[in-house]
């Protein structure tokens, strides 16, 4: 698997359960598909209910599933049934949609590997395949699916046959592994690692001008607050929202998702005039302007997220973050060196954290390089994609 070897290039088939843009999983196998394919000699797959296709370089399978859920909420999924909601049947029928396209994929492809990412009934079909084809296979829990299984036991025990009968198993950060492994148990910890996801740094230059973004959007010289990412209860927004009438400059909050009329209502009931509402961008030079545009970004979340994307990118762009300490998040930021760490539920705090770096431009200037060389050190796809060669090469070569 030497990367100079075009006679034996392994074959790695990706297995996803949801659409490939709008979510940060779907981001993380854009970026490790295209970096194995720059950097490494490897016959990429992908197998996924999406049409769309990351690159013409890769072999893309259509799953056709009879709906697509979520395990919380996700951008174009609006109106998705959560896996929690689903009914017996609808279970059955999802099973056997991936078992089906992954059958029609692995015969078409005869890959060397899955790569399965979510611990969900993907990687129930991965399991189906390791019996009857052979077929090698690992699992990358991006966190939420663990999520799900924890609240609904239905999916626990099929989800426990799989991880096991994986060759090795990834996961996005140091809480969603502690989670996993008190979840299933210690005796999995010797084959799982964790490998964050990260960003391209070439789409995060040190500098960028967004002047002209900003009298587009026609801001003054206050300075900016941002938010990115899906309007749902767990990203904990509103505290954002209630934080801004202490807060001395404006509030841009980029996303979209069923708490924005709520959020909404808020800014209504309270008067609230520094707040700013912008529609999710999908073209994503377009978004990563934003966090240029602002000069502290928060995420206020309330639950154990695995490792905010949004994060890391804001972090990319030499912003100091203001966030909770909750899930895989600690794995990026430290607190009082790169950013600031908030209570949960807690506006109070928010205000005082942004405006002590709206106030501070020594501070808010060391916390963004210390941000961005943060990144640059552990969060870049060259790093990720490495690893993930190591992992493959050692899956496959393996004889067990």
């Amino acid at each position: 698997m030497a990367k100079g070897d075009n006679h034996q290039k392994p074959r790695v088939l990706f297995l996803y359960d949801f659409p490939l843009f709008g979510g940060g999983s779907g981001a993380y196998i854009k970026y490790l598909t295209l970096r194995l394919l720059e950097s490494y000699k490897y016959e990429l797959g992908l197998a996924a209910p999406d049409k769309e296709k990351i690159d013409p370089r890769i072999n893309h399978f259509y799953l056709r599933l009879p709906q697509i859920p979520v395990f919380i909420g996700r951008p174009g999924l609006e109106a998705a049934k959560r896996y929690a909601d689903l009914t017996p049947s609808e279970i059955a029928s999802l099973y056997k949609a991936f078992i089906d396209g992954t059958i029609k994929a692995v015969e078409k492809f005869r890959p060397n590997l899955i790569h399965v990412h979510h611990l969900g009934i993907n990687a129930w079909a991965a399991r189906f395949i390791r019996s009857v084809f052979g077929t090698k296979f690992i699992i990358t829990s991006h966190g939420s699916c663990l999520l799900s299984i924890a609240k609904d036991r239905r999916y626990l025990r099929l989800s426990r046959d799989s991880l096991r009968a994986a060759s090795a198993l990834t996961v996005v950060s140091n809480d969603t592994r502690a989670k996993l492994l008190k979840m299933f148990g210690r005796d999995l910890s010797a084959k799982t690692r964790t490998i964050p996801g990260g960003i391209a740094l070439s789409l995060f230059p040190p500098e960028k001008n967004v002047n002209g973004l900003k009298r587009e959007l026609g801001l003054g010289e206050e300075k900016i607050a941002l938010f990115t990412g899906r309007l749902i209860l767990e990203k904990g927004v509103k505290y954002f929202v209630k934080a801004a009438k202490n807060i001395k400059g404006q509030v841009l909050i980029a996303g979209g998702g069923p708490q924005q009329g709520h959020l909404e209502a808020i800014v209504k009931e309270k008067g609230l005039r520094n707040v700013r509402f912008l529609p999710f961008l999908k073209d994503q030079k377009e978004f990563i302007k934003l966090y240029y545009l602002a000069d502290v970004f928060v995420s206020p979340a309330v639950w154990d997220e695995p490792l905010g994307l949004t994060i890391i990118e804001a972090m990319a762009a030499q912003r100091p973050v203001v966030v909770t300490r909750k899930g895989g998040v600690t794995l990026a930021v430290k607190d009082g060196f790169n950013g600031i760490f908030v209570r949960p539920r807690n506006s109070t705090q928010i205000a005082e954290a942004v405006n002590r770096l709206f106030a501070n431009e020594a501070l808010r200037k060391k916390m963004g390089e210390r941000a961005r060389e943060t990144v640059e050190a552990k969060f870049t796809w060259t790093k990720i994609a490495a690893r993930f060669d190591r992992l493959y090469r050692k899956v496959i070569g393996n004889k067990k």
